[in-house]
């Protein structure tokens, strides 16, 4: 009959020491999944995001003018976006680039919004029929005003500023 050593080691044994091991590689993972899912943290690059929840201390103001109405300063630059004739009546293009869509629900009435859904962080993918949708869980957004018209997506799309000047759509 042979004897095994069954004194333990510094480290714990060699099944100790898998199991670190493994227990480590394992948080990595999930270290990744959740940095994946967290979005850019590059302000240069990150899609802007608002919050409308008013503060309970916070006097009733009325809500800003939407961009049509705000005449836009002489000479105010910003970004262009896309040509007023791109953007159609009730629906809108999406900036890739920008991560902005930029709607038109009534005629000369002009809105964008952060085109990265609220609820896993997709791009939405087409605006048609008042709707900005997302092709990932079937969000549905309101070219009006960015609200949820069907969920998943438990908040609406960030507002983005934006002027008209001329026969441009610019982010300011």
């Amino acid at each position: 009959m042979t004897q095994r050593d069954t004194t333990p080691t510094d480290a714990g044994g060699p099944g100790l020491q898998r199991r670190v091991v493994l227990l480590g590689a394992g948080a990595v993972g999930v270290a990744g999944v959740l940095a994946a899912c967290g979005g850019d943290d590059d302000p240069g690059t990150a899609a802007p995001t608002t919050d409308s929840t008013p503060s309970p201390d916070a006097p009733d103001t009325p809500a800003p003018s939407s961009p049509e109405t705000t005449p836009p300063a002489e000479g105010s630059g910003g970004t262009p976006l896309t040509a007023t004739a791109d953007v159609p009546v009730g629906g809108g293009v999406i900036i890739t680039g920008e991560q902005i869509v930029v709607t038109q629900p009534t005629a000369g009435q002009f809105r964008a919004f952060g085109s990265t859904c609220t609820h896993q962080g997709c791009q939405v993918a087409t605006v048609a029929d008042g709707l900005i949708q997302c092709p990932c869980h079937g969000s549905r957004y309101s070219v009006e005003d960015g609200s949820v018209e069907v969920g998943p997506a438990p908040e609406p799309l960030p507002e983005v500023p934006i002027v008209v000047e001329g026969d441009q759509v610019l982010r300011v």
